[in-house]
C-alpha cells in the first residue's frame, strides 16, 4: 500500500463526500497512481450501484494512457430500500470503490477493440458477467483489500431490508465472503502488493 501523498491527485477527480474512502482505496493500487480516474455521481445506473469504464475521450488511446470514470449512483435503490452514499458505512464504501478499481485494473490489460467485445459480452452473457465480477474482486483481494470486500458483501447479504432477489444476484455473480476468506488465507495466493 502506498501513502496518500504518493497518489497523483492532479489526475483524480473525487467528490468531497467520498474523498477519504476513494484515497484509501487508491492507496492499495499503486499501478493506478498516474492513471486519470474520475469518481462521479450519476442520477441512475441501471442494475448497479457503481460502474467503472474507460472515458470516451480516452477510449482509443493506448492502454497505458487511457482514463477511467467510476460512476456512483446518487441514490442506491435496492428493491424497497433506498440509501445514499452517506448512509453506508465508510469501510463498505471503500470496499465498493476497491471492487471498481479492480475493474479498472482488468480494463488496463485490454485493447480498445477488446473493450468493445468485452462490453457486448457483458450485455448478453451471464457467464461473462460472473467471470468479470469475480475478476474485479480478485484484483482487489490481490491488492490487499480482502477485508473491505468482505465487509461490502456482508453489508448486502446481512441487511434485513434487502430482498432475497437482490442477494441472490450478488451470490450468483460475485465471490461469497467465504470464497474471499479462502483466497486471503491461501498461502499459494500471491498478493500483488504487500503491506
Amino acid at each position: 500500500m502506498i501513502s496518500a501523498e504518493e497518489i497523483e491527485l492532479s489526475n483524480k477527480y473525487i467528490p468531497e463526500n467520498i474523498r477519504t474512502e476513494a484515497i484509501l482505496a487508491l492507496r492499495y493500487f499503486p499501478e493506478l497512481k498516474d492513471t486519470e480516474i474520475r469518481f462521479q455521481f450519476k442520477k441512475d445506473i441501471k442494475k448497479s450501484t457503481m460502474q467503472a469504464q474507460p472515458t470516451w475521450a480516452s477510449f482509443f488511446r493506448s492502454k497505458k494512457s487511457r482514463g477511467y470514470i467510476i460512476l456512483i449512483s446518487e441514490k442506491i435503490q435496492i428493491d424497497q430500500e433506498e440509501f445514499t452514499i452517506d448512509d453506508i458505512p465508510s469501510d463498505v464504501v471503500t470496499g465498493w470503490l476497491g471492487h471498481e478499481l479492480g475493474h479498472v485494473m482488468d480494463y488496463r490489460n485490454r485493447s480498445s477493440a477488446g473493450m468493445v467485445v468485452f462490453g457486448i459480452k457483458y450485455l448478453f452473457s451471464k457467464a461473462h458477467i460472473k467471470e468479470v465480477e469475480r475478476a474485479a474482486d480478485t484484483f482487489a483481494i490481490m491488492h490487499g483489500m480482502g477485508d473491505y470486500i468482505i465487509k461490502t458483501k456482508n453489508f448486502i447479504l446481512d441487511h434485513a431490508k434487502i430482498s432475497e432477489t437482490y442477494k441472490n444476484r450478488i451470490r450468483s455473480f460475485y465471490m461469497s465472503p467465504e470464497e474471499v476468506m479462502e483466497l486471503i488465507n491461501d498461502p499459494s495466493f500471491e498478493k500483488a502488493v504487500t503491506s
